[in-house]
C-alpha cells in the first residue's frame, strides 16, 4: 500500500470537496484522550440503505496482491483491518480521538489509568458461523504477549500491558502505571481474531507468518476471491451492525504504477483513491463534477538512515547530519508533490497541526531551519569525503509512487551539490517491505503512521522496543535507534498532565535535532480522491467521519459500512 501509512492526524482542506456524507452515526462511548464516558463523534451515513454497488478502489500498492490477510503482518494487514478485522473500539484522529463503539459497547478506567474494563458486544458472529465473545478478545491479547512478533505496538514489552482476562463479557487490561496514551493503539489498532481458527494448525505454529489466504472475522466483508491482480471482498450478510454494509461487493485491484491507477479514477472507473495525482485540478477534477479530493495532512515522509554499528557510513551522526543541512525540503515539497505535501522539519513534529508541540527555537539554533549546504560540505569533510573520495549511498523506495520518485530526484540533484551521489533502488513493495524490516539498506524512504499527537508517530520511529537486530524485523523503528533516555521520556507520558507532555514531545524531538535519527523531507498527506456519481456517504471535511484514504486502517472498514449506491435506492 502507500508506503506503511496507516493513520491520518489532523483535517486541513486542500482542493475541492463536494457534500457527499450524511450526518449522525453511532453515538460514541467515550474518549481516548479524556473523560471515559463522554465525547461525541458523528459516524457518516444515516439510517437505511436499500443493499447494492460496487466500490473500485485505486491505490498503488507497487506490487501484485500476494493474497495473505494476516492482521498481525504490517506487510499485508492494509488488506485486512477494517475490511474484515475489527478492534474494539473506532478512534477517530480526525475528531480529537472520539470514539465510537465497534466489539466493545463501552470501556472504563480506573480512577489512576492503570486498568480498563471493556463491555464485549453481545450477539455478534465470526463469518463462518461461530459466536464471536469475550474469549477471542484475551485470546488475541495473550497471543501477542506469547508471540512478541505480533506485538506491533509494543504494549507488552513497553506499555506496561500486564494482563487480559475475562469474566462474562467483561475484558479488563491492567497496566503497570498509567495507560491512557495507549488506547489508540489497544482498542483501535489491534484486529481481534477467532479463537477457534488460530489457536490450531500452521496459524498456532507460526501466527507471525501464517498467510491466512481465507480470513475468518467479524467485519462488513468477507474475501470472496483473491488473485495477484484483484481481490473481492464480498459483504458479510451475517455482520452485527443492521442492515450495513449497503455495498455489496469491493473491488481491489493491484496497481503498480501511479498512472494507471489515475486513469481509472479520472474516468470514474474507480471511485475511490489514494495516491498522488499530478496537475490533479486538470487531470482529475475538470473531467467530472463528481471528481473530488481533500488531502489532510498526516505525519512525515522521511529518509530512514540505518544507525546499526554494521552500517559505518550512516551510523556516522556527521554524515545523518551533511544530508539534513543539505536539503532544502521547500523544494523538495514544490518540485517533488506538487506543494500538496508541506515541507517538514528536522523536529519531526508535523506542523500546523500540532504547533505547540515545535521547538522552533530549538530548530533555528541548531540551523536546522533553512538550507545549510556549506555546513553539510564541513561535516562531510571531517568524516573524510571530499571530491577525490565521494560519499557514495543507496536509498530503497516503493516502485510506482511517482511523487516519491519525483521528490527523490530532487533529493539526489541537492546532495550531488555537496559531493554526495545517490543511487535510487525502485523495488516493489514486498522487497521493499523486506528490507526496510530486516535492516537490510542504507537509506529507505518510507512514511509510518501518526496520531492525536505528534507522540504517537514518534514512539513509532524512535521507541527501541519497536525495533529489532539486523535481520530480525522490526515493527516500526526500521532505523535502529536506541537511546535509553529517549524511551525514558516515551514512559514518562502516560502519566504526565496535558501540560507536562508537550514539554515531554518537545525533549523527545530534540533528540531528532541532536541526532538525527532520521530526516523528515515532507509532511506526508492523507491522499484521497472520490466519485459521487453513485457511491454516496464518502466522508469529507465538514463530516470527517474517518480518515479517508482507502490505505488507513481501521478506518477503512468506518467508510466502507457508510458508503450506499444511489443507483440501488430507485
Amino acid at each position: 500500500m502507500r508506503g506503511i501509512k496507516r493513520i491520518a492526524v489532523a483535517a486541513m482542506a486542500v482542493g475541492v470537496l463536494a457534500a457527499a456524507g450524511c450526518g449522525g452515526g453511532d453515538k460514541p462511548i467515550g474518549s481516548a484522550s479524556s473523560n471515559p464516558t463522554s465525547s461525541t463523534s458523528s459516524g457518516g451515513s444515516t439510517g437505511q440503505y436499500k443493499k447494492g454497488g460496487t466500490v473500485t478502489i485505486a491505490n498503488v500498492g507497487g506490487q501484485t496482491w500476494p493474497c495473505q490477510f494476516n492482521p498481525f503482518n504490517p506487510a499485508v494487514n492494509q488488506q485486512a483491518l477494517g475490511f474484515v478485522y475489527e478492534p474494539l473500539t473506532f478512534v477517530n484522529v480526525l475528531k480529537s480521538g472520539a470514539t465510537t463503539p465497534m466489539l466493545a459497547t463501552a470501556f472504563t478506567w480506573s480512577p489512576k489509568k492503570d486498568s480498563i474494563v471493556f463491555t464485549i458486544r453481545d450477539g455478534v458472529k465470526w463469518s463462518d458461523g461461530q459466536p464471536f465473545s469475550a474469549d477471542d478478545v484475551v485470546y488475541t491479547f495473550n497471543l501477542m504477549k506469547q508471540q512478541p512478533a505480533l506485538d506491533l505496538y509494543a504494549l507488552w514489552t513497553g506499555a506496561g500491558l500486564t494482563s487480559v482476562t475475562a469474566a462474562g463479557n467483561k475484558v479488563t487490561l491492567q497496566f503497570k502505571g498509567a495507560a491512557e496514551p495507549y488506547f489508540f493503539n489497544f482498542a483501535n489498532q489491534v484486529g481481534i481474531v477467532p479463537k477457534h481458527i488460530w489457536s490450531t494448525g500452521e496459524a498456532a505454529a507460526k501466527p507471525a507468518t501464517w498467510p491466512n489466504t481465507k480470513p475468518i472475522g467479524t467485519g462488513a466483508f468477507t474475501v470472496e476471491s483473491c488473485t495477484s491482480n484483484n481481490i473481492t471482498y464480498a459483504a458479510n450478510g451475517s455482520y452485527w451492525q443492521p442492515g450495513k454494509p449497503y455495498i455489496q461487493k469491493v473491488q481491489y485491484p493491484a496497481y503498480l504504477d501511479n498512472n494507471p491507477a489515475n486513469l481509472d479514477l479520472a474516468s470514474g472507473k474507480a471511485q475511490w483513491g489514494g495516491q498522488y495525482i499530478p496537475n490533479i485540478d486538470n487531470f482529475y477534477k475538470s473531467k467530472s463534477p463528481d471528481n473530488n479530493y481533500w488531502f489532510p495532512p498526516t505525519a512525515n515522509v522521511a529518509i530512514i538512515p540505518n544507525l546499526d554499528p554494521s552500517h559505518k557510513v550512516t551510523s556516522n551522526l556527521a554524515v545523518r547530519q551533511a544530508i539534513a543541512y543539505t536539503l532544502d525540503r521547500e523544494q523538495i515539497s514544490k518540485i517533488g508533490e506538487s506543494g500538496y505535501q508541506p515541507a517538514a522539519n528536522q523536529s519531526g513534529v508535523v506542523t500546523p497541526t500540532f504547533d505547540k508541540y515545535v521547538d522552533k527555537d530549538a530548530l533555528t539554533a541548531a540551523g536546522y531551519d533553512k538550507p545549510n549546504p556549506d555546513k553539510a560540505k564541513q561535516l562531510l569533510q571531517s568524516a573524510g569525503y571530499s571530491s577525490s573520495n565521494p560519499l557514495k549511498l543507496s536509498i530503497i523506495t516503493v516502485t510506482g509512487y511517482t511523487d516519491w520518485d519525483a521528490s527523490l530526484a530532487v533529493v539526489k540533484q541537492q546532495l550531488a551539490a555537496v559531493g554526495i551521489e545517490l543511487s535510487i533502488q525502485d523495488l516493489q513493495q514486498q522487497s521493499f517491505n523486506q528490507k526496510l524490516y530486516t535492516g537490510d539498506f542504507d537509506l529507505a524512504y518510507n512514511s509510518q503512521a501518526g496520531g492525536p499527537t505528534p507522540y504517537y508517530e514518534l514512539r513509532q520511529l524512535l521507541y527501541s522496543k519497536n525495533s529489532a537486530p539486523i535481520g530480525k524485523q522490526a515493527s516500526t523503528n526500521y532505523e535502529r535507534y536506541i537511546n535509553p533516555a529517549v524511551d525514558k521520556l516515551f514512559d514518562q507520558y502516560g502519566s504526565a498532565d496535558p501540560d507536562t507532555q508537550v514539554k515531554l514531545i518537545k525533549q523527545i524531538s530534540s533528540y531528532m535535532i541532536k541526532d538525527v535519527p532520521l530526516i523528515p523531507t515532507t509532511e506526508s498527506v492523507d491522499w484521497y480522491q472520490y466519485n459521487t456519481t453513485d457511491i454516496q456517504g464518502w466522508p469529507t471535511q465538514d463530516d470527517p467521519y474517518a480518515q479517508p484514504a482507502p490505505y488507513n486502517i481501521p478506518d477503512v472498514g468506518q467508510v466502507l459500512t457508510n458508503l450506499y449506491s444511489k443507483s440501488a435506492q430507485k
